[in-house]
């Protein structure tokens, strides 16, 4: 999840479950993205309640406040730094969130089954999935899928080729990994990587 500037306005981009292309005339961007699991404690929202969707932050809060952080962040020497002094002044305010969100996408990260992890932190099923949707927007098993996507991308960066990248991953071979990239990025992989 992300908390976006786009020309003097605040958004924020939901946790994506499929790729979101901008449309509209060129404009300036910039953002914070949130690590896995943090972003509703920031924004007092369930992640689920914004799966695949971008909305003004001040839908979601009181719009006196919106217009200040606002206003802080157009008067900073960047946008970028703006958010980052916002979001660093609420983090304090709300504190971490939840330190087993942190080990569930530790686990999954690692390619830890879902089953085992729900095992390892003493959950059931039924309640890994309903942490899940609140805290990342999707159940469990789909944020294995996106955090091994992210894993495969960072390897296939670094020069690693795709089969062999697909296979250190968990993937059943590159066809596979191409499958995956294309439905979650909207990209064939090659045109991914090009972008970069």
């Amino acid at each position: 999840m992300d908390l976006l500037w786009n020309d003097g306005r605040l958004l924020v981009a939901g946790p994506d479950t499929r790729a979101y292309v901008t449309e509209g005339a060129p404009s300036s961007w910039a953002g914070l993205r949130f690590s896995p699991g943090a972003a509703p404690a920031f924004l007092g929202v369930p992640a689920h309640e914004l799966r695949d969707r971008r909305v003004e932050l001040g839908d979601l809060w009181s719009p006196v406040v919106v217009r200040r952080l606002t206003a802080r962040v157009n008067a900073a020497r960047d946008p970028a730094s703006g958010l980052e002094e916002v979001v660093l002044e609420r983090a304090a305010e709300v504190g971490l969130p939840d330190p087993v969100l942190r080990q569930i996408v530790t686990d999954l990260d690692a390619g830890r089954s879902v089953a085992a992890t729900a095992d390892r932190l003493g959950l059931g099923a039924r309640q890994l999935h309903r942490r899940s949707l609140v805290a990342f927007g999707y159940g469990p098993k789909t944020l294995a899928r996106v955090l091994r996507l992210r894993r495969a991308l960072a390897l296939a960066r670094d020069g690693l080729p795709f089969a062999e990248t697909a296979a250190r991953t968990g993937f059943a071979d590159q066809a596979h990994l191409a499958r995956d990239v294309r439905e979650l990025t909207g990209l064939p992989l090659g045109e991914l990587l090009a972008g970069r």
